[in-house]
C-alpha cells in the first residue's frame, strides 16, 4: 500500500516538472534617460506676515500689505491666471511671564498671506522679487524652476531610457551566450520633477534686485523592461 502511494505521488508531480520546463526565459532591466535644458520659467512662493493687537488689526494690515503686492506683481507684468492663493492664516501671539504661577497670556495676533506666482519671464524674476519685497512682501519659499516644453523633453528622456535598457539587454545577453528575443514587458518607473531650489525670509522692503541663477534643469525617466531570451 505505502509502495502505490508513492508512485501516485511521482504520477502528480510529473506534469508539474513539465510544466516549469516550459516557463520562458528572461532578462529584467532597468533603463534611464535623462535631458537637460535651461530653465524659462519659474514658480515662487510669497507672502506677508504682519501682526497686530487683536485679530482683526493684524488681518486689515496684511490686507492692505497684500493688495499691494497683488498690484507690483500685476504691474510686472503678471497675469491673474498666474497668480494663486495657497495658504491663509491667524494665530495667536503669547507672551510667556517669568513668574512660574502665572499663566501664558495672548499678546498680540499674526496674520499670513501665501500666494504662488508662475513667471513665464524667466529673465525678470530678480526684478519680480525686487518689486514685490518693495510692495511689502516679507517672505519667499521655495523656487521651482521649470521648462514650458515639458512633456515634449521628457518624452525624449522616455525614449532614451527605453534605448538604455535594450542597450544593457543586449550586453548582459552578449556575456551569458544567449539571443536575445522580444520584449515581454515594459513598466515605466516615472519622471524626475525639479524640487524648490531654495528657501528665504526677506525682512526689508528696501532690499536690492535679487539675482537668480537658473543652471539648467534635468528631466529624467526610467524603464523596467523585461526581453525572452533564447
Amino acid at each position: 500500500m505505502l509502495r502505490l502511494m508513492v508512485v501516485v505521488a511521482l504520477l502528480v508531480a510529473a506534469p508539474a516538472l513539465a510544466d516549469e520546463d516550459k516557463l520562458p526565459r528572461t532578462l529584467s532591466v532597468t533603463g534611464r534617460g535623462e535631458v537637460t535644458a535651461p530653465p524659462d520659467m519659474a514658480r515662487v512662493s510669497l507672502g506677508v506676515t504682519t501682526e497686530g493687537n487683536t485679530a482683526g488689526q493684524a488681518l486689515d494690515r496684511n490686507s492692505k500689505a497684500m493688495a499691494a503686492v497683488f498690484k507690483a506683481l500685476r504691474d510686472a507684468g503678471i497675469a491673474e491666471r498666474d497668480i494663486r492663493t495657497t495658504n491663509v492664516s491667524l494665530s495667536p501671539l503669547w507672551s510667556h511671564p517669568q513668574a512660574g504661577d502665572e499663566r501664558p497670556k495672548i499678546r498680540g495676533y499674526s496674520a499670513s498671506n501665501t500666494v504662488q506666482v508662475t513667471a513665464r519671464d524667466f529673465a525678470a524674476l530678480g526684478g519680480l522679487l525686487d518689486r514685490a519685497t518693495s510692495a511689502g512682501a516679507t517672505d519667499i519659499g521655495g523656487i521651482w524652476f521649470d521648462v514650458s516644453d515639458r512633456e515634449a523633453r521628457l518624452d525624449a528622456a522616455r525614449k532614451a531610457a527605453a534605448e538604455d535598457a535594450r542597450r544593457k539587454a543586449e550586453i548582459y545577453a552578449s556575456a551569458i551566450g544567449v539571443k536575445l528575443g522580444p520584449v515581454i514587458s515594459l513598466a515605466e518607473g516615472g519622471a524626475v520633477v525639479p524640487m524648490p531650489k531654495f528657501e528665504m525670509r526677506m525682512a526689508m522692503a528696501d532690499a536690492a534686485a535679487v539675482p537668480i541663477a537658473g543652471g539648467e534643469e534635468t528631466l529624467s525617466a526610467m524603464v523596467s523592461v523585461v526581453f525572452g531570451i533564447e
